[in-house]
C-alpha cells in the first residue's frame, strides 16, 4: 500500500483531470450516469447487503452505539431509498450554467453571474453508507469530482455501494475518476487531504464532533462544516395541543440518531397541557430530563443537569424545560442551540413570525417536526449534509451548495478610459 500522502497526491491529481474532462460532458450524460448507477444499486443488492452484514458484526463487537449501528445499518428498504435518491438527482435540473442575475452597465457591458462547479471535492464521513451514494450523485451531477473517506466501521458497505456508482459511470462513458474512494482507514489519509491545497478545492465532513474539530483545526483548503444537531422545539402558550404532542414525539422518537432529532422541549409556562406532552414521550420509550418545574409534571422524570442542554444525544433522550414566553425560549436556543434545525409550535402567527425572525438558525419551522431537516424532505433531492454556518452554504447542501460562480461580462468592443 502506498503512503497516505502519495495516495492522496495521485487521487488529487486524477480527480482534476476527471473534473476538466467533465466540463465537457452535457447534462444529459450526468443524468443518464446516475440512472444507470441507480440499477446498479439494485442489481446489486445482494452484494451491498452483505458487505453491510460484515459491517455490521463487526461494528457489534467493537460495541459501537445504538445510535452509530442504526446509521450504519442497510436493509432493502434503505438500500430502495438510497438508489431512490440517486434517481431523484439524476431528474433535477443541472446548476451548472444557470445564470444568477443579469444587468447592463450604461457603457453597454452586460454582467452575467453564471453558476460553475467548485472542482474537486474531498468528503470525510463517519457511520452512514448512504453518504457515499448521496455525495457522489450530488459531486457529479453538479459538475464536481469527489474524493470520499468513509469511516472504518462502513469500510465495507462503501466499498460495495461505491462499485456500484461507479459502474454507472462507466456505462455511461465519463471518467470514473471523477468518483474516487481512499482505499485505506489509515487516519493518516484524512490528514493528508486536509493538506492537499491545490488538489482539493473544499473539504465537507459530516460526523461527530471529534471528526469536525479535527477538520477545522487541520485543514489547509476550505471547509464546508456541519456541528451538531442539537434541535430545539419551542411549545407556545397558543400551541394547538393535538399538534404540539404529535409533533415533540416525532421529532424525539421517529429517528432518535439522526441530526435533525430533537434533543431539547421548551415548554411555555401558560401552555395549558404540559403533563400529556411529557408522558407521550415517557410511553413512546423516551427518557425525559426536566427542569424544576418539569420535574413535577410526573414521577419517572429524572433531573437534567447543565450539560444536558448542550447535549446531542442521538439517543431516546431529551431534555424539556418550562420558560416564561418566547423571549425566553429564544434566549435559551440562543444560549444552547448549534444553529441547526429550531422549531416553534403555535397557532399565533405574531409569534411564529418573531420567533422566525430572531431564532439564528440554519432551518427554522413552525408547526412542523424537526425530521423534516433533511435535503430530500426540501425537494433538494439528495444532500451532503446541513451546514450549520454563514459561509457559502447554510442548511440542506444540494446541488446548489456544491456550485460557486463565476462573472461574464459580455462586450461590443467596449474600453475603459
Amino acid at each position: 500500500m502506498k503512503k497516505p500522502e502519495q495516495l492522496i497526491t495521485e487521487m488529487g491529481q486524477k480527480a482534476r483531470a476527471a473534473f476538466t474532462r467533465l466540463a465537457g460532458v452535457s447534462d444529459a450524460q450526468k443524468s443518464a450516469a446516475l440512472v444507470a448507477a441507480a440499477r446498479h444499486l439494485r442489481t446489486g443488492q445482494a452484494a451491498i447487503l452483505e458487505a453491510n452484514r460484515r459491517d455490521m458484526e463487526s461494528a457489534r463487537d467493537r460495541e459501537l452505539s445504538e445510535a452509530m449501528l442504526d446509521r450504519l445499518m442497510i436493509d432493502g428498504e434503505r438500500l430502495e431509498a438510497i438508489a431512490a435518491a440517486v434517481e431523484q438527482v439524476a431528474g433535477l435540473p443541472d446548476p451548472v450554467g444557470q445564470v444568477i442575475d443579469r444587468s447592463e452597465r450604461p457603457n453597454g457591458l452586460v454582467m452575467e453571474r453564471v453558476r460553475v462547479p467548485l472542482g474537486v471535492i474531498g468528503i470525510i464521513y463517519e457511520s452512514r453508507p448512504n453518504v457515499t451514494a448521496d455525495a457522489a450523485a450530488l459531486t457529479l451531477r453538479s459538475g464536481n469530482a469527489v474524493i470520499l473517506r468513509g469511516g472504518s466501521e462502513a469500510t465495507e458497505s462503501n466499498r460495495a455501494i461505491f462499485d456500484a456508482m461507479v459502474a454507472g459511470l462507466v456505462e455511461a462513458g465519463l471518467p470514473e475518476d471523477a468518483i474516487q474512494l481512499v482505499p485505506t482507514t489509515d487516519r493518516a489519509a484524512v490528514g493528508a487531504m486536509l493538506t492537499a491545497s491545490g488538489l482539493i478545492d473544499i473539504i465537507i465532513p459530516r460526523g461527530g464532533k471529534s471528526l469536525v474539530k479535527r477538520v477545522q483545526d487541520e485543514a489547509r483548503v476550505p471547509v464546508l462544516a456541519h456541528l451538531d444537531g442539537i434541535c430545539h422545539t419551542y411549545i407556545g402558550k397558543d400551541a394547538d395541543p393535538d399538534k404540539a404532542l404529535a409533533i415533540a414525539v416525532n421529532a424525539k422518537m421517529r429517528r432518535t440518531g439522526i441530526c435533525g432529532a430533537m434533543e431539547t422541549l421548551l415548554i411555555d409556562q401558560d401552555y395549558p397541557a404540559p403533563g400529556p406532552l411529557v408522558r407521550a414521550l415517557i410511553d413512546a420509550g423516551c427518557e425525559v430530563r426536566g427542569d424544576d418545574a418539569i420535574l413535577e409534571l410526573d414521577e419517572r422524570i429524572v433531573s437534567a443537569d447543565d450539560k444536558d442542554w448542550d447535549t446531542e444525544y442521538l439517543a431516546p433522550i431529551v431534555s424539556v424545560a418550562m420558560v416564561d414566553g418566547v423571549d425566553e425560549a429564544l434566549k435559551h436556543i440562543a444560549e444552547h442551540s448549534s444553529h441547526h434545525t429550531d422549531v416553534i409550535v403555535t397557532e399565533d402567527t405574531a409569534m411564529a413570525e418573531k420567533f422566525i425572525q430572531r431564532a439564528d438558525s440554519a432551518i427554522v419551522m413552525h408547526n412542523a417536526s424537526s425530521q423534516f431537516a433533511d435535503g430530500g424532505e426540501f425537494g433538494l433531492g439528495a444532500e451532503i449534509g446541513i451546514s450549520t454556518g454563514r459561509m457559502h452554504a447554510r442548511g440542506p447542501v444540494a446541488l446548489e451548495g456544491l456550485t460557486t460562480y463565476k462573472w461574464v461580462v459580455r462586450g461590443t468592443g467596449q474600453v475603459r478610459p
